[in-house]
């Protein structure tokens, strides 16, 4: 399709351009064209973008075409950075622009993002998407948002094409902090998964056998969140329940077993690490829940 298509007078609600078309921006255009919205699409690998235009995108041949193309620009970068890259050069283009930026970052990123689009007349939703590509266009998952609430109300039909809408608040901040919340548990969990199959393959049990087991243990964990929350709240680390001294003595087993299995035992012993420190700050007898005070003075009261 020709690049002559991209035109000023394309600006409506029932348009938009994507810019970055990894696995993410590719499921996000895509969900774009099944709802019936005219898409404009760019990417610094221009071929990224043909499996788009042979469903009816439009590919812009600059990115200065992309942004004036349509008032609504959702971004999907690696991060804020690769947003200055590839946006300064087309500065000019940002007036009256709505950027939806879903690039992952930190949340001071985002806040200098927001104010950097201002300058050049532009407006900001942050955005933290909470599914892989694989589910974008359902309203069963989520995407954080934060930034001017009547920017997000009045763009909040063309957000739900991507998925389901969470706001956050006004702070630009915001959406990313909850994302990377969500992250700092997501990968912890999943690495620690893997580590139970690395363990569990040296003594000769596979995936399949144990990953029930596993699934098993991680979904009675929000019982446990539900559990400790309100004590959490009310400032109650009473070792009632457990104790991190019990926390010591049981990770000691899993990091010995781990090395009487050869396997690599760096990341529970990290975890024992921790819950010593915890021990040494006088809660042997409390709660693991104190440790949120212990992660909170950070590494250097060690």
């Amino acid at each position: 399709m020709s690049t002559s298509a991209v035109s000023t007078s394309a600006v409506n609600t029932s348009s938009v351009t994507v810019i970055g078309l990894g696995p993410m921006g590719q499921a996000m255009a895509g969900a774009y064209l099944d709802a019936g919205y005219r898409v404009t699409v760019w990417n610094r690998t221009a071929s990224r973008a043909d499996a788009l235009v042979a469903r009816g995108a439009v590919r812009a041949a600059t990115v200065g075409e992309a942004l004036v193309a349509n008032e609504v620009v959702v971004l999907s970068l690696t991060d804020y950075a690769a947003m200055y890259s590839i946006l300064e050069p087309a500065a000019s283009a940002l007036e009256g622009r709505v950027l939806v930026n879903l690039s992952s970052d930190t949340p001071e990123k985002a806040r200098e993002g927001a104010a950097w689009a201002a300058k050049h007349g532009a407006r900001h939703l942050t955005g933290g998407v909470q599914t892989p590509p694989s589910g974008i266009g359902s309203t069963e998952f989520d995407t954080f948002y934060s930034g001017p609430r009547d920017l997000f109300e009045e763009f909040k039909g063309v957000l739900k094409v991507i998925t389901g809408t969470d706001y956050r608040g006004e702070d630009p901040g915001l959406a990313a902090l909850y994302y990377q919340l969500q992250m700092d548990l997501f990968w912890t969990a999943l690495t620690a998964w893997l580590h139970m199959l690395a363990l569990a393959n040296a003594n000769g049990i596979s995936a399949s056998e144990i990953s029930p087991f596993a699934s098993g243990t991680l979904g009675g964990m929000g019982r446990f969140i539900d559990f400790y929350t309100p004590r959490i709240e009310a400032g109650r680390h009473s070792g009632d329940v457990e104790r991190i001294s019990m926390a010591v003595a049981s990770l000691e087993h899993v990091v010995h077993t781990t090395r009487d299995s050869g396997v690599d035992a760096t990341l529970p012993a990290a975890l024992l690490e921790t819950f010593r420190r915890g021990a040494a700050e006088g809660y042997e007898e409390e709660s693991l829940t104190r440790l949120i005070e212990v992660f909170g003075r950070g590494a250097a009261a060690k």
